[in-house]
């Protein structure tokens, strides 16, 4: 008979890894699979050098080493990982659920989702020649900070990354400006505080207009919201493009599962479990009342849907009051 596992994990960024370990302090047998070549998700493809500071008891810690750490947690239990490994169908069987890749085809009596926000790409920035420069010069995320050091440094955007990457790049640029269309911004009040109180050149309402190549860099223009034509010009060396990210789940609509939704979000209720019994759901992807899009909402929400996957299992198991009774003491 082909292996059954208790627990399948869909998805390799923090939330997965987490479970991954988690499962693994409860003695459950799990796999997880991960589309990516690597763990560590949309953090590692998207921001592995962003400061992440939301995680009790670290109070600063850039996304990369967060991911490492993760890792290396992991490491202590034999969880199944399965990189490069698109999940291309689920679907319900008598003792728990088929799920297909590409490369196989295997037996879980549960599923927990842990994809994020699914496959994403970056909201592009709408001028004729941004082609000319992507990849070049512009850029949607900061994945390598050693290319910024000694530049001028313009960044477009007003939400957490887009001030997080300007105060991560005030030290290692030579200039940095900021640029938002609003007056306001959308990112936490302590980061917008920051920003405000750092040498980063801010400039609000304002929105790219054109992007000419100089002799020394980069001729950006930028207009001011509601008004003519009024203008402000800016030459740099790099563009950083922060205006978010769009996604999809096109992979997961093909399943042969029906969850249910609100906003293309899953709903789940208090034990994380989705409309279909036996898929469980965490992190970015998920939805209740109260939810906060947070990596340490993603960490508490781990441990809860793997207990309750195993208080169905094994009912006659004693869960685990607290995380250091699960280890055996030596």
């Amino acid at each position: 008979m082909d292996k059954q596992y208790d627990l399948t994990i869909i998805g390799g960024g923090p939330a997965g890894i987490f479970a991954g370990f988690y499962a693994g302090l409860r003695e459950a047998s799990a796999q997880l699979i991960e589309s990516l070549p690597v763990l560590g998700g949309q953090v590692s493809a998207l921001y592995p050098e962003k400061r992440i500071l939301d995680v009790a008891g670290i109070p600063n810690i850039q996304a990369q080493h967060l991911i490492d750490q993760q890792v290396e947690q992991f490491k202590q239990f034999p969880i199944d990982v399965k990189t490069e490994q698109t999940v291309t169908n689920i679907e319900k069987t008598a003792d728990g659920f088929t799920v297909t890749t590409p490369s196989e085809v295997t037996h879980s009596k549960n599923v927990l989702i842990a994809v994020g926000n699914g496959s994403f790409a970056p909201r592009p920035l709408a001028i004729d020649n941004v082609k000319e420069f992507e990849g070049k010069s512009l850029f949607y995320a900061v994945t390598d900070l050693a290319h910024f050091k000694g530049h001028r440094v313009l960044i477009a955007g007003g939400g957490d990354s887009a001030l997080d990457e300007a105060l991560m790049l005030e030290p290692v640029a030579k200039s940095v400006h900021l640029v938002h269309r609003r007056n306001e911004f959308r990112a936490l009040e302590h980061t917008v505080a920051q920003v405000k109180a750092s040498t980063v050149d801010v400039q609000t309402p304002y929105m790219i207009k054109t992007i000419e190549k100089t002799d020394n860099g980069m001729l950006v223009t930028v207009k001011k919201m509601r008004s003519d034509d009024e203008t402000e010009t800016f030459e740099v060396d790099d563009v950083i493009v922060s205006y978010g990210f769009t996604s999809d789940h096109k992979t997961v609509d093909g399943w042969d599962i029906d969850l249910e939704t609100d906003h293309r979000l899953f709903k789940v209720n208090t034990q994380m479990e989705t409309s279909v019994p036996g898929i469980y759901a965490i992190g970015d992807s998920v939805t209740y009342p109260g939810k906060q899009a947070l990596i340490a909402t993603a960490y508490g929400e781990a441990p809860i849907a793997v207990n309750a996957i195993m208080a169905k299992l094994y009912p006659d198991r004693r869960g685990p009051m607290h995380s250091s009774s699960i280890i055996k003491q030596k």
